[in-house]
């Protein structure tokens, strides 16, 4: 989205306050942008980035052509800083060097603007020190701090930031942007499940790696149902070699829970409703035998669990034989 227009399409209440603010001149000097991934956080952030640095924007709109803009874009420009997790988490030694850059005089402007990608991984540590840094700022400072989860945020952050809610984005619609780019209706439907963001989404219809995750899931779930003494063969030769980023591996869970979600779905005459199975799909009648309801949801659960262990940093094959000993059990 290249324009605070474009993202009131699908952000209208968010874009309007943010445009509201800028209108006024009542910028924030901390702003908490909240909202599932993909909802339009990381394109809000720039968007204000490049609305507060351009020398020749249109009333809120940033003209995207000048050198400031394209700097800001391609991440080249001084005065605004991009904070991302080191691994799993924000540490404290990122957050000081953060300070330190800020303790300079802004290079090519009056003031600076850092953004903090995945606020919520921050540490104790990281979040005591940002803390200080939002109560004593150097200069002119505009902090944006994107979040999937808020709540994981110290409360006495959140009181310092005006807090601005992203809406999940309307399913049906994305379904259809995606079709209007050459993804099959199926396709379009399993992908709206898995993410908001439509780059990602195309990426994804055109690599072999993802269709071939999704046959390695179907096979799996199969596996439960009509080979279990071959599951722990089938994790060590066919699952774990496929799945080996971080991401891929919190992608695969995120394909099961679609999965044993649909098996739910069937057993509560909810077919309309599966993203991953076919409505009177063949196998899906054995599954739906294999698994009960209790069991299903006990199933739904311990996924969960094991994408909430990944994300603590926890071996990722010791998750996989752990979530396989629970499911049969």
């Amino acid at each position: 989205m290249k324009s605070w227009e474009e993202l009131t399409k699908i952000q209208p209440l968010a874009s309007q306050l943010m445009t509201n603010s800028i209108k006024k001149g009542r910028i924030s000097h901390a702003y908490l942008l909240q909202g599932e991934r993909g909802t339009g956080k990381e394109e809000m952030a720039l968007l204000l980035a490049k609305t507060l640095f351009c020398d020749d924007r249109s009333g809120v709109e940033p003209c995207q052509e000048c050198y400031v803009c394209k700097r800001i874009d391609s991440g080249n420009y001084p005065d605004v800083h991009w904070l991302e997790p080191d691994g799993q988490s924000i540490r404290k030694e990122q957050i000081e060097e953060l300070q330190k850059e800020f303790s300079y005089t802004a290079l090519e402007s009056s003031e600076k603007v850092y953004v903090i990608k995945g606020a919520e991984t921050m540490t104790v540590n990281a979040s005591n020190r940002l803390l200080k840094f939002l109560e004593e700022p150097s200069q002119r400072t505009t902090a944006i701090l994107l979040t999937e989860n808020s709540s994981s945020i110290l409360p006495t952050i959140r009181s310092r930031c005006q807090t601005i809610d992203l809406k999940p984005l309307n399913p049906e619609a994305f379904q259809q942007q995606l079709m209007d780019e050459g993804v099959s209706y199926k396709s379009a439907v399993l992908l709206s499940a898995l993410t908001n963001r439509l780059d990602e989404a195309i990426s994804w219809s055109q690599d072999d790696w993802f269709a071939q995750a999704r046959k390695r899931m179907l096979q799996l779930v199969e596996t439960y149902s009509t080979n279990p003494e071959d599951i722990f063969l089938f994790i060590h030769q066919t699952w774990l070699p496929h799945f080996k980023e971080r991401s891929q591996q919190e992608l695969g869970l995120d394909l099961l829970l679609l999965a044993f979600k649909d098996i739910l779905f069937c057993h509560l005459g909810k077919e309309d409703d599966m993203v991953v199975f076919v409505k009177d799909e063949a196998r899906l009648e054995n599954l739906v035998m294999t698994f009960s309801q209790e069991k299903l949801l006990d199933i739904l659960q311990l996924v969960l669990d094991a994408k909430h262990k990944l994300r603590q940093n926890v071996n990722p094959t010791l998750v996989m034989e752990q979530l396989t000993i629970q499911i049969q059990g």
